[in-house]
């Protein structure tokens, strides 16, 4: 009966960190992209460098939260495998 309630409680624990790892790869994805646009803004930039800008602080947001996302997961895996 036990096992049951571990398996569902083990579910539940996977569930609520792969929801942790997308929420905090997107507020970081986020504030890197907002950190670029802030950079155009007092920088006051227009035209195809301002583009550049803003392309690249997406881009760099992008891996930025692919990167938090597979870090999360990996280590809330490594730890359910050690019985953490």
């Amino acid at each position: 009966m036990d096992m049951g309630r571990e398996s569902r409680w083990e579910k539940d624990a996977m569930a609520v960190e792969i929801v942790f790892a997308l929420v905090t790869a997107a507020v970081l994805a986020g504030v890197i992209f907002a950190v670029a646009w802030a950079f155009i803004l007092v920088l006051d930039l227009s035209g195809s460098a301002g583009r550049g800008v803003l392309v690249g602080g997406a881009l760099l947001g992008a891996v930025a939260g692919v990167w938090r996302l597979v870090r999360v997961l990996r280590r809330f895996d490594e730890q359910r495998r050690l019985g953490h």
